[in-house]
């Protein structure tokens, strides 16, 4: 049975669904990434990996979806 590594990152510049599907598209694409929790009202986004993820890797993918992490 594998564990899984949690991370949360803030993010900037999310207000509506669109935003959440768009960040959760993006982070989810990376490989070993298990699941995505975007909270609006706390501008955060919770990502469950197999292992631990490379930080650049979720900015970038964060950027490519429209917004900046904190």
């Amino acid at each position: 049975m594998s564990t899984l590594t949690t991370a949360i990152y803030g993010v900037d510049g999310m207000t509506c669904a669109h935003c959440v599907r768009a960040v959760t598209t993006e982070v989810g694409a990376i490989p070993g990434v298990r699941e995505v929790r975007v909270d609006l009202a706390a501008a955060t986004v919770t990502v469950a990996s197999d292992q631990p993820l490379d930080v650049a890797a979720v900015h970038a993918a964060v950027e490519e979806a429209g917004y900046e992490v904190r």
